[in-house]
């Protein structure tokens, strides 16, 4: 019986099952959490998103005047400058990247000039004030028919 050669690759087998997607579990991404009040005087829209600064968000009117909601947050960690990490090489390494769009059609008594937001701790808050109903009424023009 000849010897058998056994099968010296092993090492990048044992990593390749370890790091395997059965073994890192993946996080997939959902859109954050979005609340929409009325008050009295203003709607207030709410968008939970932990981790975010306000960099990372763009809040604008649309062409047809509807509130467009967008975030995008992209994160690569890398370590250039630290001796250790340049004699080390990734056996798996992911890039974050975050991105969200929502766009809501406004109610016809939003004060479209006013609008306001901000972000404090991971929740952005955008504020839309309300016309006054008297002001609304005076809006609202007449066209005669000929």
């Amino acid at each position: 019986m000849l010897p058998l050669r056994r099968n010296q690759n092993w090492l990048p087998s044992v990593f390749n099952d370890l790091f395997d997607n059965d073994w890192v579990e993946k996080t997939y991404v959902t859109a954050p959490a979005v609340n929409v009040l009325e008050h009295e005087n203003a709607y207030s829209v709410e968008v939970a998103a932990p981790g975010m600064t306000k960099d990372d968000f763009k809040v604008n009117l649309d062409e047809d005047n509807n509130l467009v909601i967008a975030l995008e947050k992209k994160s690569e960690t890398s370590n250039k400058d630290d001796k250790k990490a340049q004699d080390t090489h990734y056996l798996r390494h992911e890039f974050s990247y975050s991105q969200f769009r929502q766009t809501m059609i406004l109610p016809e008594d939003v004060d479209k000039e006013k609008i306001s937001a901000h972000v404090e701790n991971g929740v952005l808050s955008v504020e839309l004030p309300k016309i006054s109903k008297e002001a609304l009424k005076k809006e609202v023009k007449a066209i005669s028919v000929n």
